[in-house]
């Protein structure tokens, strides 16, 4: 299923649930296919990785697992929670996304 969101990469989000629920970290990779996002220090889980030769042993290694974009919001740092994002035109035409709780533009 390929999906639509408002969420960017390198966004501040905030996860609203689940184990690691309250936890903020920025997105470093968007997978839309499986509507499912990436955030450095989130979600890290242990993965044993076998010996691919003689030369390197088996290691245990700590990577980030995906989330579900459904579980995580924007975090504005004007308003210090999780919001909505909405879009709407400037003056001079272009699209940009806006805070729905206080209205501040977000950067691109």
């Amino acid at each position: 299923m390929n999906g639509k969101t408002k969420l960017k990469k390198g966004d501040q989000v905030v996860v609203t649930t689940g184990k690691e629920k309250g936890k903020k970290g920025e997105i470093s990779e968007l997978i839309l296919k499986r509507m499912r996002v990436l955030i450095t220090g989130v979600n890290v889980v242990k993965k044993h990785k076998k010996s691919q030769s003689e030369n390197k042993k088996p290691n245990i290694v700590e990577e980030a697992a995906p989330l579900q974009i459904s579980n995580v919001q924007f975090f504005c740092s004007k308003c210090d929670a999780g919001v909505r994002l909405g879009y709407k035109l400037e003056q001079d035409g272009t699209k940009s996304r806006f805070c729905k709780k206080c209205g501040t533009t977000i950067a691109k």
